[in-house]
């Protein structure tokens, strides 16, 4: 029979205090966005996010992105993703309340919207498309016509850090960083080596790009920088390899025609889009933000980091808006105990040239090796207090608390589940706050053997389509 507000919030309570006196309170998690999230937190449990991993990967962990006030301070918006008409993230105020100082907004998503002074109507799934487009036109007329953020870069980037090649089918391939940097970004004007790149657009195939290098020893290095602009296809005069001819070349990726047939927005408003994008940084000293909404496709990861590349790329380094936290990643967590069944081949996301290293391999098989490693993953749960259903049902799971016909309870009030909680074990102890944000530079090359073995270790477009919806990279984080 149905139960009152007091006897649910009692038998939660003793759910959770029960697993967490007996297996430990690593063993409840919460959804962040969950009502009793704050409880399970204050216990010591596994606070879960849906935040990507992207932006820990490339600023930093515990990237706090900018605050409530800075919002109306910015001059230029992209709100990027699908839930750009209710854009608002935590403790942040309406995005449109900085359009009475002159804010300029772009909305980029699959719906139009009025919150924005333009809309980009891309189709679902090439959003990153969009963004390497973008990012081909900033590398070309910001870095290589002129420079006006080539300081920053030195700076507050990973664009000059230098870059092992490789042999490789009679070329190379980046083999990870040296350790040290180049005085300069770029090695141009010497030795000259053709690099093989992956690419995704036609089925997962090879780009033949030139890069300029130096001799290290007996090894062949270049730089971050010089990587980037092959892989955006950005040429420069007597560098082998195929180039795009210009912005209008649709062959090539990744020029604004190359896109325009995958997202369905003119390449004049892509490279609008990315002009306004750049000048306004230079003008405003990177007063520019994206605010990210879900993409809900298998590469969505790849998608972000190809959008994060435009602000490090711009000097807007705190533009990202949605802060980074200590909270667990929600999908590999839970497909630790749901996923028991798959049987898709991980190694099939795997570029061209992989090494084979996760081939025949299934995504359970790989979270659960991740774990074993000492990747920042929970343990199994035994209590979720999370707000909606889950299917199926994990196995090690003895008690769900949401809105759901498979539930023991309704969704328990959070200050009656506290109070009982706190009758039952005493006051909890308040959990450590987020650490803060480390010094450091953000990355652009993300340097992890899981990430080239996807071919995703600098910005790559994948196309949406059929695939599991969960990739080793998703567990990356740098310290």
């Amino acid at each position: 029979m149905p139960l009152d507000d007091g006897t649910a919030a009692e038998l939660a309570a003793a759910a959770i205090v029960h697993t967490a006196a007996e297996h430990g309170a690593d063993r409840v998690a919460a959804l962040a966005t969950a009502p009793l999230a704050r409880v399970v937190g204050d216990l010591g449990g596994a606070v879960l996010t849906e935040h990507p991993c992207a932006p820990e990967q490339v600023l930093g962990p515990c990237f706090a992105g900018p605050k409530a006030d800075d919002w109306a301070r910015q001059a230029y918006v992209l709100l990027w993703g699908e839930n750009n008409r209710m854009v608002r993230t935590a403790e942040t105020p309406w995005v449109i309340a900085g359009r009475y100082k002159g804010q300029k907004v772009v909305a980029i998503g699959t719906h139009p919207t009025r919150l924005s002074d333009e809309t980009l109507v891309v189709r679902p799934g090439t959003d990153g498309a969009l963004a390497m487009a973008m990012g081909h036109v900033l590398l070309k007329e910001f870095f290589l016509d002129r420079s006006p953020f080539c300081g920053h870069a030195m700076e507050h980037t990973d664009l000059p850090f230098l870059v092992r090649l490789r042999e490789r089918e009679g070329a190379y391939v980046p083999a990870g960083l040296t350790g040290g940097a180049c005085d300069r970004l770029s090695v141009y004007g010497g030795e000259t080596a053709e690099v093989l790149l992956p690419r995704f657009d036609d089925g997962p195939r090879v780009l033949r790009r030139g890069v300029p290098v130096l001799r290290d020893g007996g090894e062949l290095v270049t730089t971050v920088f010089d990587l980037l602009l092959a892989v955006y296809g950005v040429s420069r005069p007597g560098l082998p390899g195929l180039w795009p001819d210009g912005y209008d070349d649709r062959r090539e990726p990744y020029t604004p025609a190359w896109q325009e047939a995958y997202t369905g927005v003119a390449a004049s408003r892509a490279l609008k889009t990315a002009r306004e994008l750049g000048v306004t940084a230079e003008k405003t000293g990177g007063r520019c933000v994206i605010v990210p909404g879900r993409l809900e496709t298998p590469h969505a990861d790849t998608a972000y980091r190809a959008m994060l590349a435009l602000l490090v790329l711009t000097g807007c380094g705190n533009g990202w808006a949605q802060a980074s936290g200590p909270g667990i990643p929600l999908v590999p967590y839970l497909c630790l105990h749901a996923c028991g069944e798959d049987r898709a081949d991980v190694g099939a996301l795997s570029w061209a040239l992989a090494e084979g290293l996760f081939e025949r391999r299934t995504s359970r098989s790989v979270l659960l090796e991740a774990v074993e490693s000492g990747w920042p993953m929970a343990p199994p749960p035994r209590v979720l207090a999370l707000p909606r259903p889950i299917y199926p049902l994990p196995p090690d799971v003895d008690l769900l608390i949401g809105p759901d016909e498979h539930c023991d309870l309704s969704p328990p009030d959070p200050e009656l589940v506290a109070g009982a909680v706190t009758r039952l074990c005493g006051p909890a102890a308040p959990a450590e706050p987020g650490g803060v944000r480390e010094p450091g530079r953000m990355r652009l090359l993300v340097d992890h053997a899981w990430m080239h073995e996807y071919g995703e270790a600098l910005p790559t477009y994948r196309p949406p389509g059929q695939g599991i919806p969960l990739k080793p990279t998703q567990l990356v984080r740098l310290g």
